[in-house]
Formats: structure tokens, C-alpha cells, sequence
């Protein structure tokens, strides 16, 4: 593994408040060992069934658990009702960017066919 490729942290499920300190505690494991040198870190949240504050909590506190790890943290694969929640707590930096549809580009500057 690249000293820069990216940790993956997977969450899911139901996350409740007592699932926390477990969570910062497999992170910081996973981080201090030697196959997860460097690099940021992604917490793939696609699993998560019952996104609410407390999901919240753990994905802030998870958060900060890297940062004090000297690492970046994104969250990707989150539920349109996880990606509110976040944003209206102010943690939409956490997001990362969606993907857009497959084979669709940003647009073109070239003309269309039949323009001049």
C-alpha cells in the first residue's frame, strides 16, 4: 500500500450513541497500525440504515479522531437524509462530492453538429 492512497472505514448499520467510543477506538486502531500509514481517510457510510444524530455524532467524533491522527477524513456514500443532516449541523465539508451520472461531462466548448 502507497504511503498516500486512502484508509477505507466502513459504518453501518444502525449507529446508536454507545456505538461511538467503539467506532474512535477501531479507527484509531486501524490508523496506528503500519498497513495504514499515511494517506486520508474515507468512511464509506453506504451501509448506514437509520441515519440520524446520532450518526451525526459518530461521523464528527470519528472526525476528529483522524485529525488528531494528522489525518484528512471524508464521508462518501451517504443517504440524501444523512448529507441534510450534516449540512444543517455545518458538517458538509465532510461530504465528499457526489458522483455524477455516468459518461456526462462538464459540458464542451465545441460547436454542435449543424452550427457554424
Amino acid at each position: 500500500m502507497d504511503a498516500t492512497d486512502p484508509t477505507l472505514f466502513r459504518v453501518a448499520g444502525p449507529v446508536e450513541p454507545a456505538d461511538v467510543p467503539r467506532l474512535c477506538q477501531e479507527l484509531s486502531a486501524l490508523l496506528r497500525e503500519g498497513t495504514a500509514a499515511g494517506g486520508d481517510v474515507i468512511c464509506d457510510v453506504g451501509g448506514v440504515t437509520r441515519p440520524d444524530l446520532a450518526t451525526v455524532d459518530a461521523l464528527a467524533r470519528l472526525h476528529l479522531t483522524a485529525r488528531r491522527l494528522g489525518r484528512r477524513m471524508t464521508v462518501r456514500n451517504a443517504q440524501p437524509a444523512l448529507r441534510a443532516l450534516l449540512e444543517l449541523v455545518g458538517l458538509a465539508g465532510l461530504l465528499s462530492p457526489p458522483a455524477g451520472p455516468a459518461g456526462r461531462t462538464g459540458g464542451t466548448s465545441a460547436a454542435r453538429p449543424g452550427t457554424t
